[in-house]
């Protein structure tokens, strides 16, 4: 059995493993009571708008429970884990959904999210596919070139993702971000 013990300000191995298993289960709880809330309510106004008596309302609120509930957890975990890699004091300042590089790319389902994402960070960059962290680098050693519709991610001078962003405006708002973050 592992002791767990503060002393001066420093949290031993056990205490981090409990925080962050903590935030994980917070994580996933959340995702869960978010993702069914919404879903429910939408049913519920889907079915009470088309006159449906209370029973039938209540019925399909209740066919949609199990599969929103699953949903919603796979949501939070990804976002524990996105939560777990910042570091102390970073901060996430926006999170955009980046094209998968190849046009014969089958598109996920809808439960799973978007395959690619961009954190933009106070410390930096950082690359996800899904729940894995592909790459993170910190502003000072970034530069980023707009090219177009895409951004040109360049570290230590050689280029290491060229991205097209979903959102329209993207590439243009996480350049203003860089600038004010101290990227090149």
């Amino acid at each position: 059995m592992r002791e767990e013990h503060v002393e001066a300000g420093e949290l031993t191995m056990a205490a981090i493993e409990n925080r962050d298993s903590g935030r994980m289960r917070r994580s996933e709880m959340n995702g869960v009571a978010a993702t069914v809330l919404g879903t429910v309510v939408v049913v519920v106004c889907a079915a009470a708008g088309a006159g449906l008596p209370w029973w039938a309302v209540a019925g399909a609120a209740l066919l949609v429970v199990w599969p929103a509930a699953w949903t919603g957890k796979r949501i939070g975990r990804r976002s524990g884990i996105r939560d777990q890699a910042l570091e102390p004091g970073e901060d996430v300042v926006g999170t955009y959904t980046v094209r998968p590089p190849y046009t014969e790319h089958t598109p996920t389902a809808l439960h799973e999210g978007p395959q690619y994402e961009l954190l933009v960070t106070t410390r930096g960059l950082q690359m996800w596919e899904r729940s894995v962290l592909l790459w993170r680098h910190p502003w000072s050693e970034l530069r980023l070139v707009v090219d177009g519709p895409r951004l040109r991610v360049h570290h230590e001078d050689r280029e290491v993702g060229v991205m097209l962003l979903e959102h329209p405006g993207a590439v243009q708002e996480i350049r203003a971000a860089a600038g004010r973050l101290g990227a090149r």
